[in-house]
């Protein structure tokens, strides 16, 4: 989780032109280039600002940088045991809409009846170990691993493990939030 966060740090340092001759070449290295890097290696997509992003309600939580404590984010407990915690729901600047949220499901439980998604979704698992069952296969993910759910994908995941397992749900455009 550690290397995704670094990764993510310099990216966005590189996208504001603050990247070393270091970090611009792990971005190269991760299929990422700055506009000077992308002006000499023009196969590398570039990492484009954006200048003036557009108004955002006064309503949205992420209208401005912030964090979202913990502790602030009250507990829902469904019949099954599982715990959730929603983070936040608003838009990007960019203006896609985005939901987070943290999940803590008890080993043996059953899990949400499979369910298809009109948005993206990245899983992060933090704890345990899930099975997740999509287009008729069903892989494992274990802690560190990262789940990707496409747009329209049919899917659930399943705590297999002897413990709980926790994994936080980033939910980006379409229908988020459901």
């Amino acid at each position: 989780m550690r290397r995704i966060m670094t990764a993510l740090l310099i990216l966005a340092s590189a996208a504001a032109g603050l990247a070393s001759p270091a970090a611009s070449a792990a971005c190269a290295a991760a299929g990422l280039a700055t506009a000077a890097a992308q002006q000499a290696s023009p196969n590398i997509p570039a990492i484009t600002p954006v200048s003036d992003p557009p108004e955002n309600p006064p309503n949205n939580p992420l209208a401005a940088s912030r964090v979202f404590a913990y502790d602030d984010m009250p507990a829902k407990t469904s019949p099954s045991g599982a715990m959730s915690r929603r983070a936040f729901m608003g838009t990007l600047a960019t203006g896609e809409a985005i939901s987070v949220h943290e999940t803590m499901q008890p080993a043996g439980t059953a899990p949400n009846p499979a369910h298809r998604i009109q948005h993206s979704e990245l899983i992060l698992v933090e704890e345990g170990t899930l099975d997740y069952t999509h287009d008729g296969k069903t892989e494992r993910a274990g802690a560190g691993s990262i789940i990707y759910v496409a747009l329209g994908t049919l899917h659930s995941v399943r705590n297999v493990g002897d413990s709980p397992a926790k994994y936080v749900v980033i939910q980006i455009g379409g229908d988020t939030g459901k």
